[in-house]
């Protein structure tokens, strides 16, 4: 080529200014340089060569025919002389604006037509500037050459790559190219967009399918992978979950169509799409789930477990929905299910009277109609509701009457989104749906009630039957395994009701029966039990949790004067009484047939003593009872005569050993009873009003008593008093506080108070109280953590400085493993929310050293010290110092 020609014959060459000289110079070259020359007439690319002022010094025959002019006429002229309109298609820029730009090389790829016969070509021009040894500028190069056929291939590759990527994304294909030496995947924008991304957030290479592929389906499809690729499988076709941008789960189909092999048969590339059959494998998710629903109904499952499978299913179809189901009972909205809302908005709807300002459920079942809140905040359908909603990021709901094959309005089907939006048609569809399919279970659920109110209701009285009662018996045992809820058992015969049948006839008898099951529920609470067992025998369950074994005697009593008014039957005139036999749960017996028992050989003692008279089933039941009524009278005055008094027992460091609190616990000392356990008069003073009082006497003496001993140099801090529940109703309590501290001149650090578990709550009462404590400085503890009421979430909302475990947790610990795995869990998370730990009710050193190893911050207990009187802390500390 050219480009290799001797540099030596085109330096003299472009040395020649003379047309003349240089045209018998070249014809000298031509002569003895035949083969170059024979090479550049003969080349397929047209060639050119231009001298320093972009004249024609040389030109081959293919430049020629693309011009059109004949080389004579060529040489010695310029781009500008030379009358060759298709030149500049070809050029573009002249010689000098070339080197300009690129003074090594200038390279342009155009479309030129040939002058000689018009067919066009793509050719492809370089021009390179020569320069002699100085740098000068000698002149320039040009060749083009011919890439038509290399455009053509390309162009067609090109509209094949946009034909198949065209047919790709009509068929929803995301295409997927593996180059397994390097582990470079090319994933096409479908691919990358069907997971959510854009084409640009996801690296080409195999970690990222790995990264985005559910964990429990990566090994199976790889095993597949290496399969199809060792040719032991002849295909590969797979379906996978992989993960969405947005959290989501995609269902993917995934299949290979070529693998490419070197020539040691090895493969070194695999070519695959991906399809989205998340709506197809979401179909048949929902048609499984579907009909696992209707085997439910069928077998009789409760309903609450089915509303819940049928929200579920629902909110399966749809990301961000959250589904609710409330039956309607007397006119009120009950919750029936809704997994995945929360359980605050769920209790604040559950009662509620159904009506137009009731959100959409309580409409929807209020007129019978669908109801469709498009923004619940702005919605008048949703003011006495959207309080509730709206901190739980409820923004809009649309809601279905559940009904019955008659048309009658069994409860609403609710659909909730974290937005405001009203339902797409298959949204619509769907809530449509979910209330059929709901109306189902919630006949099934109405004609079980129905049957069970056969079996479970005396026809005669009304009252529950025996087989309600022995059920009744049967959950209130069960409830107390998790509440501790106590309750009595209170067996009830008429006397001498054999008498009436005889004397008045049977009609008479059934007539009495009626008037007595009035009776018995005008003595009982609506906590209470009460239940006909058979003729005259009839039986209570006391279920109030509040109430003692007094409470069943002053039951009793009230029983004996109610049936015991004169009533007139059949023309006659009649006094009624009974005969009550009582029997105490756990006490007295820990299942249904040993309750019973108790209480009817109770019942037959009550009747030895010559009826109408109550006896519990042990004598020294009724003493305690008798006790309690005492207890009552006296403590009344107990505080004025100066009955009661402190004791304190310290709280001891773990890690230190040292002092760290010290609790205030009263003391009852009366004069004819003796000491009265504050097991014995707490709860007494609780129920008569005597409790803020008492506390407040306790508050008094314990702050002194900080003071003195901080006056005589032992500095012993903080002090914990048992506070009340009924405090935080008093809008006096905290002023009480302030004054105090203020009173005895200790600071409000030195002050501890300790609340029972059923005060954390997030009422904002309570909220109010906790937050104004705090801002006068005094600290909080929960007392008895772990066996009441706490509500976790609660615990969030509330400053509260200490954690109190429960002695229940303690005495288990050493040798129950369940018990030192909660212990663990409360105070991991008690301190986790920057609470302190203590532990009450330590005995041993086993116990200390188990406390330690959990993280236990403090402890008290016998351990370190009984409860001392007030005069014998001083030497304590002065021992622990």
């Amino acid at each position: 080529m050219l480009e290799n020609a001797n540099q030596e014959i085109l330096t003299k060459i472009l040395n020649f200014n003379n047309p003349a000289i240089t045209k018998q110079f070249l014809e000298t070259l031509q002569s003895k340089n035949a083969l170059y020359h024979k090479i550049i007439q003969n080349s397929p690319d047209l060639i050119w060569l231009k001298d320093s002022n972009g004249l024609y010094l040389l030109c081959n025959q293919r430049f020629v025919d693309f011009v059109g002019i004949p080389e004579s006429d060529i040489l010695g002229q310029s781009d500008t002389t030379l009358k060759a309109p298709n030149l500049s298609d070809l050029l573009k820029v002249n010689a000098e604006e070339a080197i300009a730009l690129d003074p090594i090389v200038y390279v342009i790829e155009n479309q030129a037509t040939f002058a000689n016969d018009g067919h066009c070509e793509v050719i492809e021009v370089t021009q390179s500037p020569l320069y002699d040894e100085a740098g000068n500028l000698l002149g320039i190069l040009g060749i083009g050459h011919n890439v038509t056929i290399r455009k053509q291939s390309e162009l067609k590759l090109q509209k094949s790559e946009e034909r198949l990527a065209l047919a790709m994304r009509g068929a929803n294909d995301g295409l997927w190219d593996w180059n397994l030496q390097t582990d470079e995947v090319y994933y096409s924008p479908r691919w990358k967009s069907m997971l959510g991304y854009e084409p640009h957030e996801l690296e080409h290479h195999f970690r990222t399918w790995l990264n985005l592929v559910h964990p429990e389906d990566k090994a199976p499809v790889l095993e597949q992978i290496r399969a199809y690729i060792a040719g032991t499988a002849h295909t590969f076709e797979a379906e996978m979950r992989m993960q969405h941008k947005d959290g989501q789960i995609v269902y993917v189909l995934s299949r290979a169509f070529l693998v490419h092999r070197n020539l040691d048969n090895q493969a070194i590339r695999l070519v695959g799409t991906h399809v989205d059959i998340t709506e197809r494998k979401k179909a048949d998710l929902f048609d499984d789930k579907h009909a696992e629903i209707l085997k439910m109904i069928a077998t009789g499952i409760p309903a609450p477990a089915i509303y819940d499978e049928i929200a579920l299913l629902y909110e399966g179809q749809h990301a961000g929905l959250r589904c609710s189901m409330l039956e309607l009972e007397n006119g009120r909205l009950l919750h029936g299910g809704a997994p995945s809302l929360p359980k605050e908005y769920c209790e604040a709807v559950h009662g509620l009277e159904n009506g137009p300002e009731v959100g959409s459920c309580g409409t929807s079942t209020y007129t019978g109609k669908r109801v469709l809140v498009e923004n619940i905040e702005t919605d008048p359908k949703w003011a006495k509701l959207k309080s509730a909603a709206l901190p739980h990021g409820l923004r809009c709901c649309w809601s279905e009457p559940i009904k019955s094959s008659s048309g009658e309005v069994l409860g609403a089907f609710g659909m909730y989104y974290n937005h405001p939006a009203l339902p797409n048609e298959e949204e619509l569809n769907d809530l449509i749906s979910a209330a059929r399919l709901a109306s189902i279970v919630m006949e099934r659920d109405h004609a079980q009630k129905r049957i069970r109110q056969l079996a479970y209701t005396d026809i005669l009285t009304g009252l529950a039957s025996r087989a309600h009662l022995y059920q009744t018996v049967e959950a209130s045992i069960q409830g107390y395994k998790r509440y501790h809820h106590r309750f009595s058992l209170l067996y009830i015969d008429l006397d001498d009701f054999k008498g009436v049948n005889d004397s008045l006839g049977h009609d008479a008898g059934d007539l009495l029966l009626k008037e007595i099951a009035k009776r018995l529920q005008v003595v009982c609470s609506k906590l209470d039990f009460v239940a006909r067992l058979s003729g005259d025998e009839f039986c209570i369950v006391l279920r109030d949790m509040e109430k003692e074994e007094y409470s069943a005697a002053a039951i009793a009593q009230r029983c004996l004067k109610q049936i015991s008014y004169p009533l007139e039957l059949c023309g006659r005139y009649i006094t009624p009484a009974c005969s009550i036999g009582i029997a105490n749960f756990p006490e007295d017996g820990t299942d249904l047939a040993t309750l019973l028992k108790a209480a009817d050989t109770a019942l037959y003692a009550a009747k030895a003593k010559g009826k109408n008279q109550y006896v519990f089933y042990e004598p020294e039941l009724t003493k305690q009872a008798e006790y309690r009524f005492q207890i009552e009278q006296y403590l009344r005055q107990a505080i004025e005569k100066k009955e009661l008094y402190l004791v304190f027992q310290p709280q001891i460091h773990l890690k230190t050993g040292k002092i760290a609190g010290i609790e205030a616990l009263a003391r009852w000392h009366h004069p004819t009873l003796g000491n009265i356990p504050p097991q014995d008069f707490i709860p007494t003073a609780e129920r008569i009003g005597m409790i803020k009082p008492l506390t407040e006497w306790v508050l008094k003496t314990a702050c002194k008593q900080v003071a003195s001993w901080h006056h005589k140099g032992f500095a012993v801090s903080p002090m914990s008093v048992n506070i009340s529940p009924e405090h935080f109703l008093d809008n006096d309590f905290v002023p009480f506080i302030q004054h105090l501290l203020e009173e005895t001149k200790i600071k409000a650090k030195h002050l501890n108070l300790e609340v029972t578990e059923s005060v954390v709550q997030t009422n904002p009462k309570n909220l109010e109280v906790f937050q104004q404590l705090k801002s006068l400085g005094v600290s909080i503890a929960i007392d008895d953590f772990g066996t009441g009421f706490s509500s976790f979430a609660s615990l969030k909302h509330l400053t509260v400085d200490y954690l109190k475990l429960d002695k229940y947790f303690i005495d288990d610990m050493a040798i129950d493993r369940k018990s030192q795995v909660l212990l663990r869990s409360m105070i991991d998370m008690g301190h986790n929310l920057g609470h302190g730990i203590i532990a009450e009710g330590v005995e041993t050193v086993e116990q200390v050293q188990m406390l330690r190893q959990l993280g236990c911050d403090v402890a008290q207990g016998y351990l370190f010290s009984r409860p001392l009187e007030g005069k014998k802390v001083p030497n304590f500390l002065r021992d622990k110092i």
